[in-house]
């Protein structure tokens, strides 16, 4: 009879629990952790990789290769340069990413080569944050 594996644990219990496999090799935790597939000749094939992924999710670093693309299939690179029209355009994927939505508003300060955007609330107040850097001459 061929077994079933379990359901792979995440977020804070797999961190739990990989903290206390910490003594066991990469590939036994990962098994330990639910994060293998039975094949049809009932070998035992670890998934490292869903593993990784699920680890690095479960610490705050998504990899969504779904979320993360542009329009074009292109990945993010946090990095964009400006156009002969003098423009610089972030692009869709960062938007989303922050859950922006059309109309947001937002405050440009220029600093010493950099650009800083806040967003300003629908009402167009600030936040008391900004209200002391503007105090202070930042």
């Amino acid at each position: 009879m061929t077994e079933t594996p379990p359901t792979p644990l995440t977020g804070k219990a797999l961190l739990q629990k990989v903290k206390e496999l910490a003594h066991l090799p990469r590939r036994e935790t990962a098994k330990r952790c639910g994060y293998y597939t039975i094949t049809k000749n009932d070998q035992t094939r670890v998934n490292l990789t869903d593993f990784y992924d699920a680890v690095l999710a479960a610490k705050g670093v998504p990899l969504d290769p779904e979320g993360t693309k542009d329009g074009r299939g292109r990945e993010p690179t946090y990095r964009v340069s400006v156009h002969k029209n003098g423009q610089i355009v972030i692009g869709a994927t960062y938007t989303q990413a922050m859950g922006l939505k059309p109309g947001d508003e937002f405050e440009i300060k220029l600093g010493y080569k950099h650009i800083h955007l806040k967003q300003v609330d629908s009402d167009g107040t600030r936040t008391s944050d900004d209200q002391v850097l503007e105090a202070v001459g930042v």
